[in-house]
């Protein structure tokens, strides 16, 4: 799995406004919108994250690992459950979320294709005068 790196914000040119509840986890970057910043996305973290961790590992070529709160570093045996433990987990969890986010991706395709459906629908109904018979109301 590629590392995706410190991430900058998204030109203004490829932002979108969406109205929606606001996300205790994210600040809005358009106005009334829902995105996040990509420094505020936490699965953006926790993907480089496991990218640093990865790097780190694959650099240290079997050496110990220095801790900033330990005063022992990182052995043969704590490096073997990073590789066989931690990284999969994280790598676990990313998956995981992968999926929310298709079927959320899923999900906003097919209400925009109704709603789209939707205008078709007036836009024709107000072209043969039958827009009455669409909203009886």
């Amino acid at each position: 799995m590629a590392g995706i790196g410190p991430v900058a914000a998204p030109p203004a040119h490829l932002t979108m406004v969406v109205t929606a509840a606001p996300s205790p986890f994210c600040s809005p970057i358009a106005p009334g919108g829902a995105f996040c910043s990509p420094t505020a996305d936490p699965f953006l973290l926790l993907q480089s994250t496991l990218s640093c961790v990865e790097r780190i590992l694959q650099r240290s070529s079997g050496r110990p690992l220095r801790r900033t709160w330990i005063e022992f570093p990182y052995g043969e045996e704590e490096i073997t459950l990073l590789e066989e433990e931690v990284i999969p987990a994280i790598q676990q969890c990313l998956q995981r979320v992968d999926a929310i986010d298709a079927a959320l991706q899923e999900e906003q395709e097919a209400r925009i294709a109704i709603e789209q459906l939707r205008q078709q629908l007036v836009a024709d109904a107000e072209g043969t005068g039958g827009l009455e018979a669409l909203n009886p109301l």
